[in-house]
């Protein structure tokens, strides 16, 4: 999806009609007559065509005025990743963002740490999701809020400060003013003692080959329990001391345990934890960009889950999944954008290096 105005209307509908699974996180949309914001999966109504219009990110719809879904949950969608090749600055800007960039510091801030303009910043925000960075930072607290206390037993204080709100009072604040209600009001159990550990769910968007990236995380030294990856987090790189674990659960889940002695550093720890998980892969958009390859066809239709195993501290200007670093790949590599990464590591999952398909070429050539 090159800009948020490429978004078919109609064909958001007719997904929204069948409730298909496949479009989950790549839209929302927005109910005029009810002033919300709905996944496409929503169990609820279908309202009309004339009461509905679509956008590309949660940030645009609340940009717009709406609220989300308290039955299908918006936080809940998987990260829509397909986009993010279109945009390497936007990429950039979005992980820091979702590292909490925006939460103590402003856009000018962040976009002098990517090395471009404040305008130009928000206008490549504009184009790619439909909203401006500060809309996009204060829905993901918002989201993350959201998901704080539906699944966890933190204090209302506690969800504020990790989901990254400078304060209590603006926490309840921005959801009076979203949800016409007290955050305390949206968790529908009664209060009990928090007792250490944040315990959270994050959504992925299947297949995921956990074999492969359980074998690759091990392979490079990380801590492997059998299915349960841990981190020691440390003040110096995390900002506190403590522990993150993460194992599959349901399928498009993965269960997160972090403890920590400071909350704030919760959306910091997410955010690696998303990458070094490539949990915001969009397999269905890499399998259809690689396969128009030949070699690279069979591979995916093999392994369709192929994720990119994330480093946990990665400054690197260039997005993640189109790095490469086989030289020798680099043409034919071309037309594999914005998925090079991908692409490689498929050829090295199946034993071929670029030097194996020079040398093919090189024999086509020939005869």
């Amino acid at each position: 999806m090159e800009n948020a105005s490429e978004l078919d209307q109609e064909a958001c509908y007719r997904a929204v009609l069948t409730r298909d699974a496949r479009f989950d996180g790549r839209f929302f949309g927005c109910v005029k007559t009810t002033g919300i914001y709905c996944r496409p999966v929503c169990p609820a109504r279908t309202p009309k065509r004339e009461n509905m219009f679509f956008v590309v990110t949660a940030a645009a719809a609340e940009e717009a005025g709406f609220r989300a879904c308290l039955r299908c949950r918006p936080e809940t969608a998987p990260d829509m990743g397909a986009w993010r090749g279109t945009s390497n600055t936007v990429s950039r800007a979005l992980a820091l963002i979702e590292a909490g960039a925006l939460d103590e510091g402003d856009v000018d801030g962040l976009a002098a740490r990517l090395g471009v303009g404040e305008r130009h910043l928000r206008r490549l925000f504009r184009q790619h999701l439909g909203a401006a960075p500060v809309s996009v930072a204060q829905t993901r607290r918002v989201l993350l809020a959201k998901a704080l206390i539906h699944q966890t037993d933190l204090s209302m204080a506690q969800v504020a400060l990790a989901s990254g709100f400078g304060s209590v009072r603006r926490f309840n604040e921005t959801f009076q003013a979203l949800y016409e209600r007290p955050p305390s009001a949206l968790r529908r159990r009664g209060e009990r003692v928090h007792e250490g550990g944040v315990r959270l769910s994050l959504s992925y968007r299947p297949p995921y080959d956990w074999e492969a990236m359980f074998a690759a995380l091990t392979a490079r030294g990380d801590t492997i329990d059998g299915r349960r990856w841990s981190r020691v987090l440390s003040p110096e790189v995390d900002g506190a001391a403590g522990s993150v674990s993460v194992e599959p659960a349901e399928p498009g889940k993965v269960s997160i345990c972090i403890e920590a002695t400071d909350l704030k550093v919760l959306p910091g720890v997410l955010a690696r934890v998303r990458r070094v998980f490539d949990l915001s892969a969009d397999p269905d958009a890499i399998a259809r960009d690689l396969s128009a390859d030949p070699v690279l066809k069979p591979l995916v239709e093999a392994r369709p889950g192929l994720r990119l195993p994330g480093l946990w501290v990665d400054d690197d200007l260039e997005a993640p999944s189109d790095r490469l670093n086989d030289e020798t790949l680099t043409a034919r590599a071309e037309a594999w954008r914005p998925w090079r990464a991908y692409g490689a590591l498929y050829l090295a999952m199946a034993g071929i290096s670029g030097a194996d398909l020079m040398e093919k070429n090189d024999a086509k050539r020939a005869a």
